[in-house]
């Protein structure tokens, strides 16, 4: 006789988005220290962190850093302050860490990546602007392309999203800068922010030692645009932005290569760089998920759920995608369910799966709960930028 298995989907999980505060710029990051006070940290593109505290947006940012940037279009820009990250133990040593675009004096270079960390000032709402310290600083040769993503792992170190560097096929260098494991470009970074100064390389990074930039954890990307660490596991969940077709979540290993420009998601892209730095295809990394640009144009990364309020999305991957179109807004919510070992299913949020906004990033607080980041706003203008948090329906 013949078994038939039939595997039922997962229903369209339902969820409400219930506004926090709004009347942000582009709002890209929201961070909830574990500090014991109840602020959300919010990091406006255009160069603000400001503070919601009980439900309210302070007049007065914590740190205003616009005056730092290049100059933003902004009808459209991916440059701009993109990354926000507070020390595990910022509660008792005031840390805390940005990634933003700055002018360079590189001709060859259209701005450099700034990571730096800052201190809370004797006024727990306000940072110390004097107190910059200039880690890294690494030359962007076009606009776009930037990664900008900062956490910090279980380990304690601190993990840095860098872009390939824009322009359309990683086109920079001889080989572009995805599978160049001398710059920092196109990489996930990993450095140890309390040892020696600027940083310390961990002594398991692995090209240390070897050929290879130190500070590399893991390559061959090209817009990692937001990752996450499992509050459970500890995996690493990230979201890299496709080239014209496919976009894709990996969970990240140390030392792997993914793929780019060799491979765009699990389809391939270029073949013959893969021969002439004689990769074996077998050897790169897969996404754990690609889906095409019938879905939507560019991924927006997320958190694995371990909040209490939606018990149908425990352990499942939350993410997005920015917008199906330029013009008008239509992003898009997610979630990846493993539903057995190594295989993945994307399945919509319902009714916020287009929610005629543009996905901008994703926030979660110390409870578990997520929360979405978006605006009406194509470039860094404006103030129709808002955080809500997903709540039953």
């Amino acid at each position: 006789f013949i078994l038939f298995f039939y595997v039922i989907p997962l229903p369209e999980v339902s969820v409400g988005l219930e506004i926090v505060a709004d009347g942000f710029t582009a709002p890209v990051c929201l961070e909830d220290p574990v500090d014991g006070d109840a602020r959300f940290y919010v990091a406006e593109q255009s160069g603000a962190i400001k503070i919601i505290e009980n439900g309210d947006v302070l007049d007065e940012p914590f740190l205003d850093l616009s005056d730092k940037l290049v100059n933003l279009n902004a009808a459209y820009d991916e440059r701009g302050l993109l990354g926000l990250a507070f020390h595990p133990d910022y509660e008792s040593n005031g840390r805390f860490y940005v990634y933003y675009s700055a002018p360079t004096d590189d001709p060859d270079m259209d701005h450099a990546s700034i990571v730096a960390e800052y201190r809370v000032s004797d006024d727990p709402v306000k940072a110390d602007p004097t107190s910059e310290r200039v880690l890294l600083s690494i030359g962007e040769p076009e606009g776009n392309h930037n990664g900008g993503q900062l956490a910090f792992g279980p380990d304690g170190y601190l993990y840095v999203g860098v872009g390939d560097g824009g322009g359309a096929g990683d086109r920079h260098g001889d080989i572009g800068n995805g599978q160049n494991i001398s710059t920092l470009l196109g990489s996930v970074l990993r450095i140890d922010v309390d040892g020696a100064e600027p940083y310390e390389i961990p002594a398991d990074n692995p090209f240390v030692g070897i050929e290879g930039r130190d500070e590399i954890y893991a390559y061959g990307l090209r817009n990692p645009w937001k990752f996450s660490f499992d509050s459970e596991t500890g995996q690493l969940f990230l979201a890299d932005v496709g080239q014209d077709k496919w976009e894709e979540v990996d969970i990240i290993e140390k030392g792997g290569n993914y793929g780019w420009r060799i491979m765009e998601g699990t389809h391939m892209y270029d073949e013959d760089l893969a021969d002439e730095l004689d990769i074996d295809i077998d050897s790169l990394e897969l996404p754990i998920h690609d889906y095409s640009h019938d879905v939507g144009r560019s991924i927006t990364g997320g958190y694995v759920y371990r909040g209490n309020a939606l018990p149908n999305l425990y352990g499942t991957y939350v993410f997005g995608d920015w917008s199906s179109n330029f013009y008008p807004p239509s992003g898009s919510l997610f979630y990846l369910e493993e539903r057995e070992p190594g295989r993945w299913e994307r399945f919509p949020l319902e009714p916020a799966s287009a929610f005629n906004r543009y996905v901008l990033g994703f926030g979660q607080d110390e409870n578990g709960e997520l929360y979405v980041l978006s605006s009406t706003a194509l470039g860094p203008t404006g103030t129709s930028g808002d955080v809500r948090r997903i709540v039953a329906p």
